[in-house]
């Protein structure tokens, strides 16, 4: 008997009677209750009205099958645990389940034990703190605003639901999304973070999908896109509202047909990857402007997790700075040092333009300066008005689209100096004194250990 299972509700849909029954007498012995469909259309008329903890579904029906079931009740339900059954599907079929969001995807006849089991764990019954402590390890926070987006990242972190996260630059984006990587059953395999604002266009696709040998001047070789290198983990695109209307196209198509077409080829390959998007600025308005795709907004957006200014939530404040002086003494194997009263409130009552990374800045520069143990205020306000993040000067983001520039045209060419300088219109001569101005090493490309396009930007 299952431990405290009387208080789960589980909705049962098949259009076979005696699999119904079958199923339903399994449940009810470990004590929960069970709701019965024989269809998917009764079903969704169901979720509304009984409020199931999960639902356990048959793939393919007459009517409404189980895919366009448990995308209808992701629309308004999206961390609805749901279990797919089959007796006819094909490894697209569970890739692509899981891509919606199932919580499990079993074979019939499926086993009475791995059918408790899957139910058990959906439900989160099992007691196992795996996910919760990774989570609760990662982010730290004390306010109640973080602590609900806390709740929501460990749930989502136990599927693959499309997540879409909101928040304005420096608020953690990045580290939410590596924190879902890190808690799923992918965090064996690769995270891999694009930034779609500072690659060229032209480049982006390729970036992106990959290219063949030949289908554009230099590609002198096969170029794997990130989608087929994040086999199996998880994709993370940031700033995806930067990305260009031609390639929202193609993107869409992907997260439809879960297959990329690398540039220049006739043949589509298939994917296993979780995507995790992110932006600061407001998607809404711009498809509203046509600036972006309204069909790959509601794609994209099946679960949103928008974290808050850092001046929204104060609470963690103090905590947050804790957490940094912690890590500064260990980085420098110094004595922590501490904020005096009146510093660390001028520091909870400031406005953070700049959010977490301003503050990371601002206790670094804190800790660099001070001679003694204890910060005191002058010295905080003294660091608050270097506020971390102003506009560029025209040198500095010259600077920093040449070194996103370089970086993609070498990934695309795999460290071809040649091949490079030919794309950027320079000969090899000026490419190498780039290069040699941006610190970047070209063979570091040949082995597949590139650096990343962008520094992080969450």
């Amino acid at each position: 008997m299952a431990e405290n299972s009387k208080q789960y509700k589980i909705l049962l849909v098949d259009d076979d009677a005696d699999i119904l029954a079958l199923i339903s007498t399994w449940l009810k012995n470990e004590d929960f209750t069970v709701i019965t469909s024989s269809s998917g259309e009764e079903a969704i008329a169901q979720v509304d009205i009984v409020q199931p903890d999960l639902v356990i579904t048959d793939l393919f029906m007459g009517g409404m099958d189980g895919m366009q079931l448990l995308s209808e009740i992701h629309q308004d339900n999206p961390l609805l645990p749901v279990i797919m059954l089959s007796g006819q599907a094909q490894i697209p079929d569970a890739v692509r389940a899981t891509h919606l969001g199932s919580a499990a995807f079993l074979t019939k006849p499926v086993k009475k034990e791995e059918l408790i089991e899957q139910a058990r764990k959906a439900l989160r019954i099992s007691g196992d703190n795996a996910v919760k402590e990774n989570v609760d390890r990662r982010i730290i926070y004390r306010s109640k605003e973080m602590a609900q987006l806390v709740e929501l990242a460990k749930l989502v972190a136990e599927n693959d639901v499309t997540v879409f996260i909101s928040g304005a630059t420096g608020t953690g984006k990045e580290v939410f999304a590596r924190v879902i990587h890190d808690a799923s059953r992918r965090k064996d395999h690769p995270f891999i973070a694009v930034n779609c604002g500072a690659i060229p266009e032209q480049l982006l696709e390729s970036e992106l999908f990959g290219h063949e040998k030949g289908a554009f001047t230099g590609a002198n070789t096969r170029h794997e896109g990130l989608f087929q290198a994040a086999s199996g983990g998880t994709i993370f695109l940031d700033e995806i509202g930067d990305m260009p209307l031609s390639l929202q196209v193609k993107l869409l198509r992907v997260l439809q047909d879960l297959q990329v077409r690398p540039v220049g080829s006739t043949k589509s390959y298939p994917i296993d990857v979780r995507i995790i998007s992110a932006t600061h600025r407001n998607l809404e308005e711009a498809v509203k402007k046509g600036e972006f795709r309204e069909d790959l907004y509601y794609r994209l957006k099946v679960v949103p997790i928008a974290i808050p200014d850092l001046a929204h939530r104060r609470d963690d404040i103090p905590v947050l700075i804790e957490h940094l002086l912690a890590e500064s003494a260990k980085r420098t194997g110094q004595k922590k040092k501490r904020f005096s009263p009146d510093a660390m409130d001028h520091l909870v009552a400031a406005s953070w333009p700049g959010n977490i990374r301003q503050l990371m800045n601002v206790v670094d520069l804190c800790v660099t300066l001070c001679k003694t143990s204890t910060i005191p205020a002058s010295l905080a306000k003294t660091a608050m008005q270097d506020k971390p993040g102003p506009m560029q000067t025209l040198k500095e983001a010259k600077q920093a689209f040449e070194r996103n520039y370089l970086i993609s045209v070498l990934r695309v060419t795999s460290g071809h100096v040649a091949n490079a300088a030919k794309i950027a219109g320079r000969n090899r001569t000026e490419f190498y004194k780039l290069l040699n101005q941006h610190n970047i090493d070209p063979t570091q490309f040949r082995t597949g250990k590139s650096p990343r396009a962008s520094d992080e930007d969450n």
